[in-house]
C-alpha cells in the first residue's frame, strides 16, 4: 500500500519538481556561473573568466547603489501602502456593508490586470488626463505630468502598484479576519471593549499570521518590480525610477554586460532573501495560537 502510494506522489509531484528546477534552479546555477565571466551575452563572442571582479567592481559602481537605494525607498512605501490599504478593504468588506461581494470583486478585478497593461493605462492618467484636469480645474500644482517630475515620478510608481496589490492582499486579509472565532469577537464586546480596541488588542493579535504572508508577498513583490517600472516610467525622468530589477536589465541587454549584469542579479536574489527571510522570522515569533 505505501509503494502504491509513492508512486502516486512521484506521478503528481515529479513533473513540477522538473519544471521548478528548468525554469527556477537551473537558470539561477548559469547566472551564478556567468557571474564570474565578462561576457557581452553574444554565443559567437568569447567568454573570458575574471573571478570575482564583477563582485569587486559592484563596490565602486554608484548606479548600483543609486538604485538600490530607489528601490529600498519604493519598497518601504509601497509595503506600508498595500498593507494599510488592503486591511482597511479587509475590514470594510467583512463588515455590514451591503454590496460586500461587489466590493470584493472590483477590489481585486485590478489584480487580474498584467502589470504592462496598468503601467500603460496610468501613463495616460498621470501625463495626459492630469493635464487635461489642471488646464480645466485648476489645481496645476498637483494635477500635472507627473511622469517628468522626478519628484513626483516614484510616488505615481507607488500608487500604480498600491492599487494593483492592495485587493490580492485583501483576499488574505479577510481569511485571517473570518478565521478570527466570533465568541472571542462577543466577549470583547461585553467586555466593553469599543471598535478601535477591538481592533487594536483582538483582532491585530489574531491577525499575525496573514501579516506574516502578507509583508512576505508585498517585500518580494516590491524589491522584484519590473513590469509595471517599465511601462509606467521606463526608470525616467533621469534615472529617478531605475529600481533593481530594470537596472539589471539594462545592464544585461542594454549596455551588454551580461556577466556583470548577473553579478548585480546574484547580490540583488541575496538582498531579497536576507529581508524577507528576517522578515518571516521576526513575524512568526509575534503569532499567536488559539
Amino acid at each position: 500500500m505505501k509503494q502504491k502510494n509513492t508512486g502516486w506522489y512521484l506521478l503528481f509531484t515529479a513533473p513540477l519538481i522538473i519544471i521548478f528546477a528548468l525554469v527556477v534552479l537551473v537558470p539561477f546555477v548559469m547566472g551564478f556561473y556567468y557571474s564570474f565571466f565578462r561576457w557581452d551575452g553574444i554565443s559567437a563572442n568569447p567568454m573570458t573568466f575574471i573571478g570575482l571582479s564583477n563582485y569587486t567592481a559592484l563596490m565602486g559602481d554608484e548606479d548600483f547603489y543609486t538604485s538600490a537605494w530607489l528601490t529600498i525607498k519604493f519598497t518601504i512605501m509601497a509595503v506600508v501602502a498595500v498593507n494599510v490599504l488592503g486591511l482597511g478593504l479587509a475590514l470594510l468588506v467583512t463588515s455590514k456593508l451591503k454590496t460586500v461581494n461587489y466590493a470584493r470583486a472590483m477590489f481585486f478585478m485590478p489584480n487580474l490586470i498584467g502589470g504592462l497593461i496598468l503601467g500603460y493605462i496610468w501613463q495616460f492618467i498621470f501625463s495626459d488626463a492630469f493635464r487635461v484636469l489642471g488646464e480645466n480645474f485648476g489645481f496645476e500644482s498637483i494635477f500635472r505630468n507627473w511622469l517628468l517630475d522626478s519628484s513626483l515620478a516614484m510616488y505615481a510608481l507607488v500608487i500604480v502598484f498600491t492599487w494593483q496589490m492592495a485587493g490580492y492582499m485583501m483576499v488574505i486579509y479577510i481569511a485571517g479576519i473570518q478565521g478570527i472565532p466570533g465568541d472571542t469577537i462577543e466577549a470583547a464586546k461585553i467586555d466593553g471593549a469599543n471598535s478601535w480596541q477591538r481592533l487594536k488588542s483582538v483582532i491585530m493579535p489574531l491577525l499575525m499570521p496573514s501579516f506574516t504572508i502578507c509583508l512576505f508577498l508585498t517585500l518580494s513583490f516590491s524589491f522584484k518590480i519590473y513590469d509595471v517600472n517599465l511601462s509606467l516610467t521606463d526608470g525616467g525622468p533621469v534615472g529617478s525610477t531605475e529600481l533593481f530589477a530594470l537596472h539589471i536589465y539594462n545592464e544585461i541587454f542594454g549596455y551588454s554586460n551580461y556577466g556583470y549584469g548577473q553579478a548585480k542579479a546574484v547580490v540583488f536574489f541575496l538582498l531579497i532573501g536576507a529581508v524577507t527571510l528576517t522578515q518571516v522570522y521576526i513575524t512568526k515569533k509575534r503569532e499567536v495560537e488559539m
